[in-house]
């Protein structure tokens, strides 16, 4: 079996139906934005986040199915108790690290940093999904508390490495640097 088909060398591809449509259709956007978000959370994985990593995992699995469901296939792919666990999970990590109230820049540790990379990508997923319209509500709210589940774990990883949050100065565009 080869992993080349060439059905796709004119610019088009099949949906989960076996519609084909053009490689630059918004609904190939919106999963290639999941897949990307997929490989993201891996590299997460990979820093610092043993504590984290089943439910990175987990959510990893989630992502494919979000990926499953963009591209047509039928059946639900996402569920109520799959919201409920990242609220839970939020719940259970903002016991140890209460959120800061103020704006925080997207910076710290290397886990951190690319926990705030997947943030800002579950964003564009969730912008690309309602953009075709078409998903389960349960996908777009899914994706929507991903995001929060992602700016609390950078939280909780600043916490556990004790580190402390860069907060936004809006006055910083006054501050000289020299």
């Amino acid at each position: 079996m080869s992993i080349y088909t060439r059905t796709g060398d004119t610019g088009q591809t099949s949906l989960a139906s076996g519609k084909r449509v053009s490689k630059t259709d918004p609904r190939l956007e919106a999963y290639g934005t999941a897949d990307e978000l997929n490989s993201w959370i891996g590299l997460l994985r990979a820093a610092d986040n043993s504590e984290w990593d089943a439910q990175l995992e987990w959510i990893q699995q989630r992502l494919f199915n979000i990926g499953a469901c963009l591209s047509g296939a039928e059946g639900e792919w996402i569920s109520e108790d799959d919201i409920r666990q990242l609220e839970l999970w939020m719940d259970e990590m903002l016991e140890a690290a209460p959120l800061v109230r103020a704006f925080v820049l997207p910076t710290g540790s290397e886990a951190i940093a690319r926990a705030h990379v997947c943030r800002t990508i579950t964003r564009r997923l969730e912008r690309r999904i309602l953009a075709i319209g078409e998903a389960d509500n349960k996908v777009t709210r899914y994706v929507n508390r991903l995001s929060d589940f992602l700016f609390v774990l950078a939280r909780f990883i600043e916490v556990k490495n004790g580190e402390n949050p860069q907060k936004w100065e809006k006055e910083a565009k006054h501050k000289k640097m020299i």
